[in-house]
């Protein structure tokens, strides 16, 4: 063995003390080869790292998520959690390194008495996120997982930076209102202070919830027509407006009368939410807001080249349309 292998080593063997998004001194023994992870949207992030076949257990299903389990099919043999909980002596009897769990997991402690090392992960925006990839790839422990992040993170500036280079000159009033529908039974929407508000005026729109704080919030039906928005985009999994209780309600809407309800494309996770398939939100959401600013981004290329660069899959330019219109695998 060699001295610097012999040194990268013992190094990878040494305990090491990671800082969660929440705050926490976690002590790690990377790399990782067992993860559980409690937090649907993490999943994304962990693949983006190349360790996706980590995942021992998991809280997604195929049902729910069919294009994660086909890109990363290993997760059909990890334990599929019932809700979010994990049984500690099931992750224990996997000899889960770490086990990532959303912010203020009330099973958290439970794991972290099994002597498990427990990653409380949370993030709003784009400088959170990054962080958190990179959080996450030293729990990963690979050289790979913090190339990886660090490719990401540079991908995600570039197409932030390019966006924004032909959004921020834009009054006021050539900026579309939106309303980002998370759920139509019931009714929930996203206001400000999260990943869904910045992105919607990275791309050029304005927020017509943003007297709202925080993410899924219930709202009566008289305040979307009271709003009146330009443009409503409806959360992947959430059903159509056509198939629901306010197909006639809504139909004096501005979005409604002009065409202008969108359904959200959804891949590996839902790209409107929490994972790494936001880079493609912001593109998408652009394109659609601006389509005159945006000729020649064609979203069904940056899908097959994003999902070849982040989760080493080669997807078909159908796949590619599927995923843009929320639709499963064939």
């Amino acid at each position: 063995m060699g001295t610097a292998v012999a040194i990268l080593v013992s190094t990878m063997a040494t305990a090491q003390t990671v800082t969660d998004d929440s705050g926490n001194q976690v002590e790690i023994h990377p790399p990782a080869q067992h993860i559980a992870d409690a937090w649907f949207a993490h999943h994304s992030l962990l693949m983006t790292l190349g360790a996706g076949d980590r995942i021992v257990a998991t809280v997604n299903h195929p049902a729910d998520r069919p294009w994660m389990f086909k890109v990363q099919p290993s997760l059909h043999q990890a334990l599929q959690a019932h809700g979010k909980t994990f049984a500690s002596e099931a992750l224990v009897a996997r000899h889960v390194d770490a086990v990532f769990v959303p912010a203020n997991d009330p099973d958290a402690e439970s794991y972290r008495l099994a002597g498990i090392p427990v990653l409380a992960m949370n993030f709003d925006n784009f400088e959170s996120m990054k962080r958190s990839l990179i959080t996450t790839a030293q729990v990963v422990g690979t050289p790979q997982a913090a190339s990886r992040a660090q490719t990401y993170n540079r991908y995600l500036d570039s197409q932030i930076a390019a966006i924004q280079a032909k959004t921020a000159g834009l009054k006021q009033a050539q900026r579309p209102r939106v309303l980002h529908i998370q759920s139509l039974h019931p009714l929930k929407v996203d206001g400000r202070n999260t990943l869904i508000d910045t992105w919607i005026k990275l791309a050029g729109g304005r927020n017509v919830a943003d007297s709202i704080n925080g993410n899924m919030q219930p709202i009566s039906p008289e305040e979307v027509i009271r709003w009146n928005p330009d443009v409503i985009i409806i959360g992947a999994g959430a059903g159509t407006l056509a198939d629901s209780d306010y197909k006639a309600l809504f139909a004096s809407v501005k979005a409604v009368q002009q065409h202008q309800v969108l359904q959200n494309p959804s891949g590996v996770f839902p790209w409107d939410r929490y994972g790494t398939e936001v880079a493609l939100q912001i593109q998408w959401a652009a394109k659609q807001l601006h389509p005159a600013l945006f000729p020649q981004l064609d979203m069904v290329k940056a899908t097959q080249d994003f999902y070849q660069k982040f989760y080493d899959y080669s997807l078909s330019a159908k796949d590619a349309q599927r995923i843009l219109q929320a639709l499963p695998p064939e």
